[in-house]
C-alpha cells in the first residue's frame, strides 16, 4: 500500500525510476510495522481520545502477538490520493493479497484495472489497457520498499522502531471498529523529505491495520489506504503470486 516517498535527490537511480509506479502500490502499503502516521485524522462523527488504558508499549506488544501467527491476509482495498493544490481527490479500489514470505499482489479494478505483483526482489506492474508489464528489480532498495508495502501486516514492533519514532495518539472508531491510532515519524531525514509522517489505525480485535494515512512533505497532499473484509491466514496458493498476464503483453525493464 504509498511507494513514492523516497527522496529523489539522494536516492539511487533505481528509485528515481520506481517513484511514480511505486506510489500506486501503497499500502502499502503498505508495514505498520511500517508506519509513520501523523496528525490525528478527524473522521466524521469520531475523534481521537486519550487512552488511559493503553500505552505505546502495550499496543506494540499486542501487534507483536498478532505478528507471531501471521501467515497471510486478503482484503478489499481503497486507495485515496488527495492533491491539495488543486483540491482533487482520486480513488482506486481492488483487492490485496499478502503472504509472510514477502509475496504481495494488489489487483486494482476501478477506475482502471492494474495488477501490482511483488515476489522477492522483483516488482511487476501490469496495465491491461495498454497490455504492458513493467518489471523493476528492487535490489538494495528492498528493505526501504518493504517499509511501505507490508506496513502492519506481520511486522514486529522492533523492526518498526528501527525506522520510526512511534507515538500513541488515542482511540477512534473507524467503520464501527474500535481502533488505536498510532503516529509514526520516519527516523531517516531523506525519507522525511518525501513523507513526514504516517497515521495508522489498528483494530483492537485483530491488531491489524484497518487504515493508513501517509502525509507528503511540502504541502497538504496525502495518501489514504483503507482495508475492509480482511481475512487472516487463509491459504493463498502460489499461483496467485505468479505472472498471469497475456504472453503477448509488452514487457519492459526501465533502466535503473
Amino acid at each position: 500500500m504509498c511507494y513514492d516517498y523516497i527522496d529523489l535527490k539522494t536516492a539511487g537511480p533505481s528509485f528515481r525510476r520506481l517513484r511514480v509506479s511505486l506510489k500506486r502500490v501503497v499500502s502499502v502499503v503498505a508495514i505498520v510495522a511500517f508506519c509513520s502516521l501523523a496528525c490525528v485524522l478527524q473522521l466524521p462523527g469520531s475523534s481521537a481520545q486519550d487512552t488511559p488504558g493503553w500505552t505505546t508499549e502495550s499496543v506494540l506488544n499486542k501487534i507483536d502477538k498478532a505478528a507471531a501467527d501471521f501467515r497471510s491476509l486478503t482484503a478489499d482495498i481503497e486507495q485515496i490520493k488527495y492533491t491539495d493544490v488543486v483540491k482533487d481527490t482520486s480513488t482506486e479500489t481492488g483487492q490485496i493479497f499478502v503472504r509472510r514470505d514477502q509475496k504481495m499482489r494488489i489487483d486494482l479494478t476501478k477506475p482502471d484495472p492494474k495488477t501490482i505483483l511483488r515476489t522477492g526482489d522483483s516488482l511487476f506492474i501490469y496495465t491491461p489497457k495498454i497490455n504492458r508489464v513493467e518489471e523493476y528489480n528492487l535490489g538494495k532498495n528492498r528493505a526501504i520498499v518493504d517499509q511501505y508495502m507490508r506496513l502492519g501486516f506481520g511486522t514486529k514492533s522492533q523492526d518498526l522502531q528501527k525506522s520510526y519514532d512511534i507515538k500513541l495518539v488515542g482511540e477512534e472508531e473507524v467503520d464501527h471498529r474500535k481502533t488505536v491510532l498510532l503516529e509514526l515519524t520516519p527516523k531517516s531525514e531523506e525519507i522525511r523529505k518525501q513523507i513526514t509522517k504516517i497515521q495508522m489505525w489498528v483494530d483492537q480485535s485483530s491488531w491489524l491495520p484497518v487504515q493508513q494515512k501517509f502525509f507528503e512533505a511540502g504541502g497538504g497532499d496525502y495518501f489514504l489506504v483503507k482495508y475492509s473484509n480482511m481475512m487472516k491466514n487463509l491459504k493463498i496458493p502460489d499461483s496467485k503470486f505468479k505472472p498471469d498476464w497475456p504472453k503477448n503483453a509488452a514487457h519492459i525493464k526501465p533502466r535503473q
